[in-house]
C-alpha cells in the first residue's frame, strides 16, 4: 500500500513538473516572438542587435526548459545535452554553417537539472559572444569548440576560438569573454573562470576543483 501511495505521488510530481515546463517554454516562446518583431521594426541597428541577442537568449532558455521536461527528473547527460545545445545556437545564428563550426567534445558526465541549466547558460553566453567578437569580418573561417570533462566533483567547462584572439585593451576583454552573467553563473557553481589566448583565438576556462 505504502509502495502504491509512494508511486502515485512521485507520477503526479512529475505530471506537474512535466506542465509546468511546458506553460514555462510557451511563455518565453512568446516573449521570445516579440522581441524578434521589435527587432524587425527599430530603426536603430544597435537596438535591433541587442533585441536580437535577448531573442537568441530567451530561445536557448527555452530549448534548455523543453530539453528537461523530456529528461529524468535527477539526472542530465551532458554530451547530448551540449550537443543538442550547440546546434541550435548554431542554427540561430550561424548563416553560412559550412563557415563557421561550433562543435562539442563532453564525457560521459551526467549532473542534476539546476547545474545543467546553469551550464548550458554558461555554454550559450560564451558561444555566443565567441560568435559575435572571435569573427567579426563576417567572411572568416574559424571554429568554436566545446569541451567538458569532469573527475568526481571536480570538474572543467572550455569553449575556445580560432579567431582574431584576445582584444589588447583590459576593459575590452570584460566587456566581450569576461561577462557578468559568465562570472555570476560560475560563482554559483563553485566554478572560477579564467580567459586566456589560444594562439590563435582565445579560450575560456570554467573550472572547479573540488
Amino acid at each position: 500500500m505504502a509502495d502504491t501511495v509512494r508511486d502515485d505521488l512521485v507520477r503526479e510530481k512529475q505530471w506537474l513538473r512535466n506542465e509546468i515546463q511546458h506553460r514555462v517554454v510557451n511563455s518565453l516562446q512568446i516573449i521570445a516572438s516579440v522581441l524578434l518583431q521589435s527587432a524587425r521594426k527599430v530603426q536603430s541597428s544597435e537596438t535591433r542587435e541587442h533585441l536580437r541577442d535577448a531573442h537568441n537568449r530567451v530561445m536557448t532558455i527555452a530549448m534548455l526548459q523543453k530539453r528537461l521536461s523530456s529528461t529524468a527528473v535527477d539526472n542530465v547527460g551532458l554530451k547530448n545535452y551540449f550537443a543538442d545545445l550547440c546546434n541550435n545556437i548554431g542554427a540561430s545564428m550561424i548563416g553560412d554553417l559550412g563557415r563557421i563550426k561550433l562543435t562539442t567534445r563532453c564525457d560521459d558526465s551526467v549532473v542534476d537539472p539546476d547545474m545543467s541549466v546553469s551550464l548550458g547558460l554558461v555554454v550559450t553566453e560564451l558561444a555566443i559572444n565567441a560568435l559575435k567578437h572571435a569573427f567579426p569580418g563576417r567572411t572568416q573561417h574559424g571554429s568554436i569548440k566545446v569541451g567538458f570533462t569532469s573527475d568526481g566533483k571536480a570538474w572543467t567547462l572550455v569553449v575556445a576560438d580560432n579567431g582574431i584572439g584576445m582584444p589588447k585593451d583590459e576593459e575590452d576583454r570584460k566587456q566581450g569573454l569576461g561577462t557578468v552573467i559568465v562570472e555570476a553563473l560560475a560563482s554559483q557553481l563553485g566554478a572560477i573562470v579564467t580567459i586566456s589566448d589560444a594562439a590563435p583565438g582565445a579560450k575560456v576556462s570554467v573550472v572547479r576543483t573540488a
